[in-house]
């Protein structure tokens, strides 16, 4: 495996690929294998990569990977009624 990203890194270095380009694209194709083998579950293609699930869904909007599905907020901000007191 090492012998495989070496010749990866020997590559990218010879067609001139910056670091931070290479990142990126090393990055990208990760999140989308992880969603791929996951079948788009984001939590699974989160636990994966060990990282959180808002992080892989800021990634994804970051490199256009679709519209990341978030979870409903619950009852955050939601104004609960009173009851009417009928007898």
């Amino acid at each position: 495996m090492t012998d495989r990203f070496e010749g990866l890194a020997d590559h990218l270095l010879n067609g001139e690929v910056s670091l931070a380009d290479a990142t990126r694209l090393l990055e990208r194709s990760m999140i989308e294998g992880a969603l791929r083998r996951n079948g788009g579950n984001q939590c699974a293609a989160a636990r994966a990569l060990k990282m959180h699930r808002n992080t892989l869904q800021r990634k994804m909007v970051e490199f256009e990977l679709g519209t990341p599905r978030r979870k409903p907020a619950g009852r955050a901000g939601h104004i609960r009624r009173k009851r009417s007191r009928t007898a």
